[in-house]
């Protein structure tokens, strides 16, 4: 357990960031998976799925809850599908 002021406001921060950083990196999977699900599919609003996957990608990144280059890589990839 922290033992002092700074401690526990570090935890109290990391928390939040932690809670946070679900929540966009579990937004950005289901669009990702939403917009691999119609490319297969070859639904109609396939296009708008993965102009939104791209988007939430692009957030994650900005937000720092993925890395450059892996946010890179998955656009790539939705890309190469689409």
């Amino acid at each position: 357990m922290a033992n002092n002021k700074s401690a526990i406001k570090r935890i109290r921060q990391v928390e939040k960031r932690h809670l946070r950083n679900r929540q966009v990196l579990g937004a950005m999977r289901t669009a990702l998976k939403k917009a691999r699900q119609a490319l297969d599919a070859g639904e109609s609003n396939a296009s708008n799925l993965v102009t939104a996957a791209v988007s939430s990608v692009d957030k994650a990144v900005g937000k720092g809850v993925l890395k450059r280059n892996t946010g890179s890589r998955l656009i790539s990839r939705l890309a190469r599908r689409a």
